[in-house]
């Protein structure tokens, strides 16, 4: 979803509820701190959603909610939810962020910081969360340390922190696979070129060799044709051997 479109749920909500505030739990939260971020990592088309002043009010949102007149019309829709949905580290409140001015009729998004949203997103441990946190992480959006200091603070059992943990480590650790994988391509570039090389000093030999043998034998036909009665065909013979010996043989060096 694009930020306008959020902006278009948050417009919506506050005619339905008459709410002026609304915390943005779920992966449109990003929009408060990144905006402009590529539709790919926010690709969702729900925006989570819970009003700040009278939490009651957020189950009014179902009139837009999935499935509704307005998902089939537009494509996106609001999921109203409550603060026990998400996972979150101790006083993600504190650490809001305010979504950029929009077109939302005064109506104000506060969104999760992306740390305390990866957390949720761990803890939660879908397949869609685990690419989420990956791409996170990759696009440098979160930082480990800020993770792991959250996670800290998190309230869940020392099983799921563990685990989190090794989800943190390996999702900062891409980086890292990446760069062993441009050494290893590197490594067999090498050995390519040095197979190359072999090839062609062992060929070189080869066609040093025959010319070697060609030279003897050009000598002993040299002397023969010296000889009283002795045919020169054999000489012409001897050239064009020679002439062909080695032919080709770069073209059969390994590319």
């Amino acid at each position: 979803m694009k930020k306008q479109q959020v902006d278009h749920v948050l417009r919506a909500a506050g005619r339905i509820t008459g709410e002026k505030q609304f915390i943005i739990i779920g992966s449109q939260s990003l929009h408060g701190k990144h905006p402009d971020l590529a539709d790919d990592i926010v690709r969702s088309a729900e925006v989570d959603l819970i009003a700040k002043r009278d939490a009651s009010r957020t189950e009014w949102l179902n009139v837009i909610g999935q499935d509704s007149e307005s998902h089939d019309q537009f494509g996106y829709y609001a999921d109203p939810v409550d603060e026990t949905t998400a996972t979150l580290p101790k006083g993600w409140k504190g650490r809001l962020v305010n979504l950029p001015a929009g077109d939302t009729e005064g109506v104000r998004g506060l969104c999760l910081d992306p740390h305390d949203l990866a957390i949720a997103k761990y803890a939660a441990h879908r397949e869609k969360d685990l690419i989420f946190t990956r791409e996170l992480a990759r696009r440098g959006i979160v930082s480990q340390e800020r993770l792991l200091s959250l996670l800290d603070q998190t309230p869940v059992g020392e099983e799921t922190r563990d685990r989190i943990r090794t989800y943190i480590a390996k999702d900062f650790s891409a980086g890292g696979t990446l760069s062993e994988s441009s050494e290893q391509s590197a490594s067999r570039e090498q050995r390519r070129q040095t197979a190359k090389s072999s090839a062609f000093k062992e060929m070189k030999a080869i066609r040093a060799k025959s010319r070697e043998n060609w030279l003897k034998l050009r000598r002993q036909q040299t002397a023969k044709s010296h000889e009283p009665g002795a045919d020169s065909t054999g000489s012409r013979e001897l050239d064009d051997a020679a002439k062909d010996a080695g032919k080709g043989a770069d073209e059969d060096l390994p590319q």
